[in-house]
């Protein structure tokens, strides 16, 4: 698990990596995009949402958290993986998209636990609705 893709990070379903994947970050997920609650997509899907991705490996009390953004295009149907990018691109597999950091901003403490086979981690996805505008004053 290199964790240094510049651009995007990824939680699998998958148990194997290949050296293409830099942006995988988790391996042996228990979800993918396609299995979030309706109600998490429904939200997400929202202009303005915000998505945030909280990483945690408690025995070692290492938190990482990633905002990103919602887009109407999100899909949500990939089987096995979710991906959040810093870029717009949307896909079966994006989850969030414009986030702040990807794979290779994650602190290098947090990524040489997350390839230890033995570490749990939990990962965790919310969304928050766009706020509402105040209406005008007149």
């Amino acid at each position: 698990m290199r964790a240094e893709h510049p651009t995007t990070l990824e939680v699998t379903r998958e148990e194997e990596l290949t050296p293409r994947g830099d942006c995988i970050i988790a391996v042996g997920a228990d979800k993918a995009a396609r299995d979030l609650s309706e109600e998490f997509k429904r939200l997400a899907r929202s202009e303005g949402a915000t998505i945030i991705m909280t990483i945690e490996v408690p025995s070692l009390g290492l938190r990482e958290v990633i905002k990103g953004r919602g887009h109407p295009g999100l899909t949500f149907d990939h089987p096995t993986d979710m991906v959040v990018r810093k870029s717009d691109y949307v896909c079966g597999r994006t989850v969030a998209i414009r986030a702040d950091k990807a794979a290779r901003d994650l602190p290098r403490e947090l990524v040489r636990a997350l390839r230890d086979p033995r570490t749990e981690v939990i990962i965790r996805l919310e969304v928050r609705p766009p706020r509402r505008q105040p209406p005008p004053a007149t």
